[in-house]
């Protein structure tokens, strides 16, 4: 089977970062916006750095209004992941670009995205969960409005909740609030760190949150007592290869730790992260993992096992997964 077609799972997926370039395109011409400036001359996102790179994805998004056009994004990138084998995807969705922390409003977003996300089931057998994200360079006060629309809306469709951003703003401990809230009516916990803030932010990840998983979480390497933490504790690193090398976190793919994190009993996982920013799918990220590091079938349904093992959802539906896998 060519990895294009092996069956996948994502954990690490944002939804709005995963729009298509032609989709946000599109939108902000029926809506009369000019969003030329975000985009290169062969259309796709055009940014400097990790700063300019979630401006550029906030200006993105100023197009996604209402419900509706929610729907038609969940639309768009569950068709796109299916055709690169994901067969199971937790995307962060924010209560922030979806209503501004308003709870009625988020749940009207939320119910629209849950119905693209019905209809993508039902015709290309995708299965999609959500975690709930408050965006870290907002504040630890903007954030619990949204742990709040979390907690109103655990079910078996918001299933996590995390934290993203700019991780080099503030400290993880003063979301802990918010984080206890999610926890606390169910959800099951992760944070992006370890992608800038270095070991030490991983470190507060494990120890200030108490998370089950961590985003990225790759430089971790730095620090030989953390990685022998995680491997002893079985925190999984919801690792992005492709976004880490684009965005300069590694210079290289073959300087990426995620083989060296394996190597060493860390529980490692494969996503893409926001896709179109960085020029890659799931499939590109199998194959430049074949490739650079000589992954093999075996090696990938070890990690593919990791993330079912991982996800954030209840018996019956990894059960499903499960059978997806195995054909």
């Amino acid at each position: 089977m060519s990895l294009a077609k092996l069956p996948k799972i994502e954990l690490h997926l944002h939804l709005e970062g995963a729009a298509p370039p032609a989709f946000i395109r599109g939108l902000a011409a029926e809506k009369g916006t000019d969003l030329s400036q975000i985009f290169t001359e062969d259309g796709s996102y055009a940014y400097r750095d990790f700063t300019h790179f979630l401006s550029v994805y906030e200006a993105a998004t100023s197009v996604l209004t209402g419900p509706e056009e929610f729907a038609r994004l969940t639309t768009a990138v569950l068709e796109e992941s299916a055709a690169h084998g994901v067969v199971y995807t937790e995307a962060f969705l924010s209560p922030d670009f979806c209503g501004g922390g308003d709870l009625g409003a988020w749940r009207e977003y939320l119910a629209a995205i849950q119905e693209a996300a019905a209809q993508a089931e039902a015709q290309n057998g995708i299965i999609m969960r959500g975690i709930v994200t408050p965006i870290r360079h907002f504040g630890p006060e903007r954030a619990k409005p949204v742990a709040h629309c979390a907690a109103e809306t655990v079910g078996d469709f918001i299933t996590g909740f995390g934290i993203g951003g700019d991780e080099m703003a503030g400290k993880l401990k003063d979301f802990a609030w918010s984080l206890d809230m999610a926890r606390e009516a169910g959800l099951q916990i992760t944070a992006h760190a370890g992608e800038w803030g270095g070991a030490a932010s991983v470190w507060d990840a494990v120890n200030d949150l108490k998370v089950e998983r961590v985003g990225h979480g790759v430089q971790a390497i730095e620090d030989p007592a953390l990685v022998d933490h995680l491997a002893e504790t079985g925190v999984v690193l919801e690792c992005c290869p492709g976004s880490n090398v684009v965005l300069g976190v590694f210079p290289t793919w073959e300087s990426h730790p995620i083989e060296k994190l394996r190597e060493k009993g860390v529980k490692v996982t494969v996503s893409t992260d926001d896709p179109p920013f960085f020029h890659t799918t799931m499939s590109h990220e199998y194959e430049r993992l074949a490739d650079t590091f000589g992954w093999d079938d075996e090696i990938f349904a070890q990690v593919t096992q990791t993330a079912l093992e991982a996800a954030f959802c209840d018996a019956e539906t990894r059960a499903t997964v499960a059978k997806k896998l195995e054909r």
